[in-house]
């Protein structure tokens, strides 16, 4: 369905990819080995994104390589990444788990989807005073929802330090002082 909205199924994994965390930049190589598509495909895809402004070359110390980012000027970077996480799922995650169990002050999704990468599992990092067994139990309901297992690391306010998040890739989702 999101192919058909973004014309064609390396566009929609390009947006996807670089969308869902504007803090992502990428190069052409990184992104052709990612979708086993040749790199001259990814660059009429890029060029194309560019041009409508979607995206941005970014310059890199260096200047060799060429990365792309989200251009999150666009004014319509805000609903097309409301669209992709809607696509990706986290809209419900957020609305079936996140609201519902306990006193969460900030949940971070980490790993792949983190970089807009599709992904059968969805890791997740929560810290707050969460209730486990609910949890849980809305956890088994969220997978069926989204057709992906969730994984999650839970930790307390006290317990947690961005330390954990180190070398991984991550996405703030849900902040309680948003």
């Amino acid at each position: 369905m999101i192919d058909t909205l973004f014309s064609g199924k390396i566009r929609a994994k390009l947006l996807s990819r670089l969308l869902v965390n504007p803090n992502t930049m990428v190069h052409l190589r990184q992104l052709s080995r990612e979708l086993n598509v040749s790199s001259n495909t990814v660059r009429i895809e890029l060029n194309k994104l560019k041009e409508a402004s979607i995206i941005a070359e970014v310059n890199t110390n260096d200047g060799r390589i060429k990365k792309y980012a989200a251009d999150t000027s666009h004014p319509l970077f805000e609903e097309l990444r409301s669209i992709l996480l809607k696509y990706l799922g986290i809209d419900q995650l957020l609305e079936v788990i996140f609201e519902k169990i306990g006193n969460l002050e900030r949940v971070y999704i980490t790993g792949d989807l983190a970089q807009g990468k599709p992904v059968a599992i969805i890791d997740l990092v929560l810290v707050g005073d969460i209730d486990r067994v609910y949890f849980n139990s809305l956890v088994f309901k969220a997978e069926e929802l989204l057709k992906k297992k969730i994984r999650a690391a839970i930790y307390s306010s006290v317990e947690f330090n961005m330390g954990v998040l180190e070398g991984v890739p991550y996405l703030l989702v849900f902040d309680v002082e948003d």
